[in-house]
């Protein structure tokens, strides 16, 4: 399974380092979030991949990565999700709204500091995430 055409979209904040269009198995690839400055806003958003099964060519659906690291630390806290979801999904405020807000179906989410693990049909996401104002998220991919 590879992941390939990856999106962002950012509530707040922008994405200053886009994640690479496509990762192959045992690849990884990197991406940086930030605060839009002199704001009161944290970096806010969402981002997706294609999986692609390898033998077939074939989209299996839509990887998608919420994150949610806030300014003000008094009244939130890091929050993150991983999940996948059907092909004609978009990387948008819907996709971070539901996975910010709306019950649990085809992801999972908690706060930082805590290893969330997704099992789709074709795939096994495992995710965690730091729990600091430079929050650091880790995803892997691996074939069920």
């Amino acid at each position: 399974m590879s992941v390939c055409v990856s999106r962002t979209y950012t509530y707040s904040g922008f994405c200053q380092k886009p994640p690479p269009p496509t990762l192959r198995p045992s690849e990884s690839g990197s991406a940086m979030f930030h605060k839009t400055p002199f704001s009161v806003c944290g970096s806010v958003g969402v981002l997706t991949y294609d999986l692609q099964n390898e033998s077939t060519q074939q989209y299996d659906g839509k990887l998608a990565v919420m994150f949610s690291v806030p300014f003000d630390y008094m009244s939130y806290r890091n929050w993150f999700g991983v999940g996948i979801f059907d092909m004609n999904t978009k990387c948008d405020y819907s996709l971070f709204d539901e996975m910010y807000n709306k019950p649990e179906t085809t992801f999972v989410r908690h706060q930082a500091n805590f290893k969330l693990i997704y099992k789709g049909k074709a795939v096994t996401i495992r995710a965690t995430m730091s729990d600091s104002s430079k929050a650091v998220i880790k995803v892997e991919v691996s074939g069920n």
